[in-house]
């Protein structure tokens, strides 16, 4: 009987491994960028570190996830480069649209008044169709190419590779 591969012998990530890793390197990189560029102007010394403290942080786990790229579920693709921040602002409204998403749905859940239940359900399906409004025109205009993990996996490695190199 042949002996059943464990996680710890696979050669590379699963899919769904690979689709996660993308969303945790996407929303830490838009977040260490808007650290960065909001480190600066923070004039309270404590807050002053605390922004530090939480630039290194994202910044050691983006090195850290970066590293299973090697092993992510595609073969190598080169993609275009693209110098305008029009995908940092559109991929940004994206994570916005989709963490709304997730926090109506927890909100909800914890909700016992039925009038602010009913809000919710209605803003939860706002953000929805937003958010369906943001992919679309991300996917229309070659900046979500969610259907080619291997141009994916490289934006994000782009991206990534720009919030680490970022000044502050």
């Amino acid at each position: 009987m042949d002996k059943m591969k464990t996680p710890a012998t696979q050669r590379h990530l699963a899919w769904h491994e690979t689709l996660e890793l993308h969303e945790l390197v996407v929303f830490q990189s838009v977040g260490l960028m808007k650290l960065k560029q909001t480190h600066p102007k923070i004039k309270d010394p404590t807050l002053k570190v605390i922004y530090q403290q939480a630039i290194t942080a994202l910044s050691k786990n983006i090195e850290e996830l970066l590293r299973f790229y090697s092993i992510a579920a595609h073969p190598d693709r080169d993609i275009e480069d693209r110098q305008d921040n029009l995908p940092f602002y559109a991929g940004d409204l994206l994570s916005l649209t989709k963490t709304s998403i997730r926090n109506y749905a927890i909100a909800i859940t914890e909700t016992a008044t039925p009038q602010l239940r009913d809000v919710l359900k209605k803003q939860l399906m706002a953000a929805i169709d937003l958010h369906a409004t943001v992919y679309n025109y991300m996917y229309q205009n070659s900046l979500y190419p969610s259907y080619d993990l291997n141009r994916l996996l490289k934006n994000d490695m782009n991206l990534a590779a720009k919030a680490l190199s970022a000044p502050y």
